[in-house]
């Protein structure tokens, strides 16, 4: 399909919008309905970047909104200028990640300014994800999923929060961060065990914190699986338990093939993920490099 139509019709209306908002800045103009004027060239500048969209010059449309943004604060109706801040951000996330987090970055501030932190939230977790994937920024990737996850603690949103912590907690356990991954696998374990709901997932951040544990010292990690044992009974039959409880024998035991078959026994049942495999390769490394220097 033949888009230049549509580039041709946005453009000629980005056209009008700025002769309406040169006619409303005028002395006659703003005088004789300069605020329908504004709110004229407003609707314009969004018909083009809907035109510019369906041409998929994401760059144009983000800026048709973005202007129009910036006339709706002009006229002080915070919300519209928000929202075509959050469409402008989408527009620019296919063509101009760091322009698109520029746009919900000012989006944010507006929601926060109404106190609206719920859908503030739910913008930082598009800038991490834009960190993440896009810009490769992990250490802005997290900060903004832990701020995603304060303003969700502070609306009561606690699942919410959680999910954004437990992001946290991946990146930082793989930074070697091991502490801050330690915290919030325990944190957010505590609190899915006190649920019926969640309960089952328990021994999943458990199991993540004792194998942070594990890469920072053995007899950490010991006791940590003792005081998960306490806290959550359920966790001693689980799988991932007893996984851990012969990772530690063969470990003691600097028994490099022990750790190897229990770990490809687990793998049988439950698939290991990446993040799995590089905390339990960086343990396995720990043995080998203990072994080596006993030579």
């Amino acid at each position: 399909m033949d888009n230049s139509g549509k580039e041709k019709e946005a453009a000629a209306l980005m056209a009008e919008a700025e002769k309406k908002l040169k006619s409303s800045q005028s002395f006659f103009g703003s005088m004789f309905g300069g605020s329908s004027k504004l709110e004229e060239a407003c609707d314009m500048y969004v018909r083009a970047a809907n035109m510019y969209k369906m041409a998929k010059n994401w760059c144009a449309a983000g800026n048709a909104f973005s202007k129009a943004a910036h006339l709706h604060l002009q006229m002080q109706s915070k919300h519209d200028a928000a929202t075509n801040l959050i469409d402008a951000g989408n527009a620019f996330k296919k063509a101009d990640p760091q322009e698109a987090i520029n746009c919900l970055n000012r989006a944010i501030e507006i929601y926060t300014d109404m106190g609206r932190f719920t859908i503030a939230a739910k913008h930082h977790i598009s800038i991490a994800e834009i960190y993440e994937t896009e810009l490769v920024d992990i250490d802005k990737a997290i900060a903004h999923f832990e701020q995603a996850a304060d303003y969700y603690k502070g609306e009561e949103s606690t699942s919410s929060a959680n999910k954004c912590l437990l992001k946290v907690a991946t990146y930082a356990a793989q930074l070697e961060q091991y502490q801050k991954a330690i915290e919030i696998y325990e944190q957010v374990g505590t609190h899915a065990m006190d649920s019926t709901l969640l309960k089952y997932s328990a021994k999943d951040h458990f199991f993540k914190a004792a194998l942070c544990h594990f890469c920072v010292d053995m007899l950490n990690a010991k006791l940590a699986v003792q005081k998960y044992e306490e806290m959550f009974p359920a966790f001693s039959d689980s799988r991932e338990c007893k996984l851990l409880k012969k990772l530690l024998d063969a470990y003691e035991e600097q028994n490099v093939d022990g750790y190897t078959d229990a770990v490809k026994e687990y793998d049988t049942i439950s698939r290991l993920d990446q993040w799995l495999t590089t905390m339990l390769l960086r343990i396995k490394k720990t043995i080998q490099d203990d072994e080596n220097d006993l030579r």
